[in-house]
């Protein structure tokens, strides 16, 4: 794409949070957004909402067909709507662990596949999957949302391969611990409560989340690293955003022997072997 223009973008979950922040910022920017959630909050200064509940496929069709017939085109796609669902696997039903996909992996499947054949039509376009380093460690009692952004990692991968000969370049955005709501929107498995086995590894867990997650950075700076992409010409295929121990901690997957980075992890939770 070129850098010259303004491009027309998408993000889906921007009614808060990372999805709010890149909406203004590149609203601001001078690119046309428009954002999405299920239940919109009023436009913003430099951006308009609509709405899109990513898992309904007939929702997720409109508010594309909306986008594209004001603008005639959809450049960049940011995929960020999602969730946190927390409680130890066991405790997970399934019926829990199926919304959780169903939002974070096949909501953005949705949307991939609703924008894709008015990318290849103009050959050209940016998909911008906001994941987690959730997506590349597997985190205590977040199994099913690390599971949700692991499938995301891979689809990213797969799909990056599949459209670059159409011109269209798709990448993975990696947030740490964000100052977000995510506390406030945080889902707990039904059976995580006091009947639990797990209740105070839970709790315990849940306590050092929770304070990484009010260090954690700002969206903004989420937004900035967006912002950078839909301004390159190609795209790795995944980035990293967050501070910088998070980064290193996650570095260290690829460097030191499987065991001794989960030991790491369960350290930093508070959590040992017997």
């Amino acid at each position: 794409m070129s850098n010259s223009r303004s491009r027309v973008v998408l993000i889906t979950g921007a009614s808060s949070g990372i999805g709010q922040a890149c909406a203004e910022l590149l609203g601001a920017k001078g690119h046309v957004v428009y954002g999405t959630s299920r239940r919109p909050s009023p436009d913003g200064e430099h951006y308009k909402m609509l709405e899109m509940d990513v898992t309904r496929d007939d929702s997720v069709q409109r508010a594309v067909e909306a986008v594209l017939a004001r603008e005639g085109r959809i450049d960049v796609v940011v995929n960020n709507a999602g969730f946190v669902m927390a409680g130890a696997v066991e405790d997970v039903s399934i019926e829990e662990a199926r919304q959780q996909l169903d939002t974070n992996f096949f909501g953005v499947l949705r949307v991939c596949k609703a924008v894709l054949p008015s990318m290849r039509a103009c050959r050209s376009g940016l998909i911008i999957n906001i994941s987690s380093m959730g997506g590349a460690a597997g985190l205590p009692f977040q199994g099913l949302y690390s599971a949700s952004k692991f499938a995301l990692e891979g689809l990213t991968e797969s799909l990056r391969q599949e459209v670059a000969p159409f011109g269209i370049e798709a990448t993975l955005v990696q947030p740490g611990d964000v100052r977000t709501r995510v506390r406030e929107n945080r889902v707990r498995a039904r059976e995580s409560g006091p009947g639990s086995a797990y209740r105070e590894l839970f709790t315990k867990v849940l306590k050092t989340v929770e304070a990484e997650e009010g260090e954690g950075i700002a969206p903004q700076a989420v937004a900035r690293k967006v912002l950078s992409l839909t301004e390159k010409r190609r795209v790795r295929v995944r980035y990293t955003v967050g501070h910088l121990s998070q980064r290193v901690a996650l570095m260290a997957k690829t460097l030191l022997p499987s065991r001794t980075f989960e030991q790491l992890v369960m350290s930093i939770y508070g959590l040992s072997r017997r």
